[in-house]
């Protein structure tokens, strides 16, 4: 299945849903929705969130999967957290 693309590809800017489609029955669903913010990270970010999960948050647990250190997990997390921050932010503005 294709990734839901985030990003306009004629000018960069961030898309929103217009339209949603049951499958099953065929009925849809049209109006103006964002993203959630989780949707706008890279997947590179989310793979790391859904390991972080699955470890149950835990860094140590992370850093041994990862094969990398303790405090570079925590950076890494650090800044998923400050790019999820900034598109909730960016979407309060958009209202």
């Amino acid at each position: 299945m294709k990734r839901l693309p985030i990003s306009c590809p004629s000018c960069q800017g961030r898309l929103s849903v217009k339209r949603l489609h049951c499958d099953h029955c065929e009925t849809e669903v049209e109006g103006q929705y964002a993203l959630p913010a989780l949707a706008s990270l890279t997947q590179e970010d989310q793979d790391f969130i859904v390991a972080f999960i699955k470890t149950s948050g835990s860094l140590k647990q992370m850093a041994d999967l990862l094969k990398v250190s303790y405090p570079t997990v925590r950076n890494r997390l650090d800044e998923i957290i400050g790019k999820v921050k900034q598109s909730e932010s960016n979407q309060e503005k958009a209202k």
